[in-house]
């Protein structure tokens, strides 16, 4: 027994046999030519451009990862030399936010809290934002331990929680 389908796929096979055979040699080789042409162009876009693409696109991926490789291993060089370093006192740790807080403007405001900081931000922008972090870890040896930021249209606004004098979020 047959299926609908395949009764179908046989009623077009044979009226393209039909076809083909009225056809003179000219209209058949000019239909070869096409075919040939249109399977060429099916194996570049499936199989040559992609590989093509991948081939043209990875020295330049390659070079962005091992940047990125590099500035991540300068971080964690910096994160172990800034642990190997006594912590600094408390008074001191909390005078350097302050100043360091005090050129990011009006937009910013410092709240010292025992061992915590809590910086409130309004529209910093991300160079600020990210030198402030850089003196906050470097001179201040704080350590962010909560952040919650939204970026805006004139920078970032929000909290972070620092930790201060060593101190490990609980």
């Amino acid at each position: 027994m047959t299926s609908p389908t395949s009764d179908r796929w046989q009623a077009l096979r044979a009226t393209a046999l039909q076809r083909w055979a009225a056809l003179q040699e000219n209209e058949r080789r000019a239909l070869r030519v096409l075919a040939v042409l249109v399977a060429l162009l099916l194996v570049w876009l499936v199989l040559v451009q992609p590989a093509w693409r991948t081939l043209r696109e990875t020295p330049a991926q390659l070079d962005l990862v091992e940047a990125q490789l590099r500035e991540m291993q300068a971080q964690a060089t910096e994160a172990r030399e800034l642990r190997a370093l006594p912590p600094v006192p408390a008074a001191q740790a909390a005078q350097a936010l302050q100043a360091a807080s005090d050129h990011l403007g009006a937009n910013a405001k410092l709240n010292l809290s025992g061992d915590r900081a809590v910086l409130t931000l309004t529209g910093i922008g991300p160079d600020a934002l990210q030198a402030w972090l850089g003196e906050a870890r470097s001179a201040a040896r704080a350590r962010p331990v909560q952040a919650q930021l939204q970026r805006g249209p004139q920078g970032f606004t929000g909290t972070i929680v620092l930790a201060l004098n060593g101190a490990t979020s609980s």
